[in-house]
């Protein structure tokens, strides 16, 4: 394989946008995500498309073994990454005292420890080759606290502090890794989430949209890209830093009302 991308969360919104952004540049592709069915007709209709190798693993990534699993099977088929996209998370609204436990727990593993222990396999031998690029799928929720949504705007503050960090220890070898933060856009997520019946969701950008934007970015080699911000959410996200923090809380905790 050549010029290969691991893409997690690729089934589907912007791993799926992703995947078929690479693969238009002749990239051959490693696509991860738990729908076998989705993985195998992406894998097709790209192979088919672009003429690009694809290989696709179905695994849990809120399962605390499958990074490991995932990071073994693509050593075993000799396969190096020369860009790894950590794009797969969730999220859930709710008091947090409320929620089920196992859901914030499975989305701690997802958005945080996968993410993480992805980025350590992968990045040593990138280091090694002293060449290479991540892309961490963060959003534009890391900038603030979330009420209601408390846990998945804390992990998304973990990607985004987590990425910029690690940006900088690499400052003198010719990998990097850039900070995707996407704002409200068209994919499941919303759906899922509990997301699609609140004012946040009534605007949205497309994934393909966002997907160019992170893409264009990584290879560019920023450090932090945003996507998908109306005007007005422009200037609210400006006005952040200068907002009393109660009155930042009272008011994304309104956004996030159904």
């Amino acid at each position: 394989m050549k010029n290969t991308t691991l893409i997690t969360g690729a089934s589907s919104g912007i791993g799926k946008e992703l995947a078929k952004i690479h693969a238009k540049t002749k990239g051959d592709l490693i696509l991860v995500a738990r729908s076998k069915d989705k993985l195998e007709q992406l894998k097709s209709d790209l192979e088919n498309e672009f003429g690009v190798e694809v290989k696709v693993i179905a695994k849990d990534l809120s399962s605390q073994d499958a990074p490991n699993e995932i990071f073994e099977e693509v050593s075993e088929w000799g396969v190096e990454v020369d860009y790894l996209i950590n794009n797969a998370g969730f999220g859930g609204r709710g008091k947090f005292h409320e929620r089920e436990w196992t859901q914030d727990q499975a989305m701690i593993n997802l958005n945080v420890m996968a993410l993480t222990a992805l980025t350590r396999l992968f990045l040593p031998g990138m280091v090694n080759r002293n060449k290479g690029k991540i892309l961490n799928v963060s959003s534009t929720a890391s900038f603030m606290p979330g009420p209601l949504q408390a846990v998945y705007f804390a992990t998304k503050a973990y990607v985004t502090f987590f990425s910029n960090a690690i940006a900088e220890e690499l400052r003198d070898t010719n990998v990097t890794v850039t900070n995707l933060m996407p704002g409200a856009t068209e994919t499941e997520f919303a759906k899922v989430s509990g997301m699609d019946k609140t004012s946040l969701f009534n605007k949205t950008v497309s994934a393909y949209s966002v997907a160019k934007d992170g893409y264009e970015g990584m290879l560019a080699g920023k450090l932090d890209v945003i996507s998908g911000l109306t005007f007005s959410q422009k200037m609210m996200m400006s006005f952040i830093p200068f907002t009393p923090k109660k009155v930042m809380l009272s008011q994304v905790r309104k956004m996030q009302e159904a």
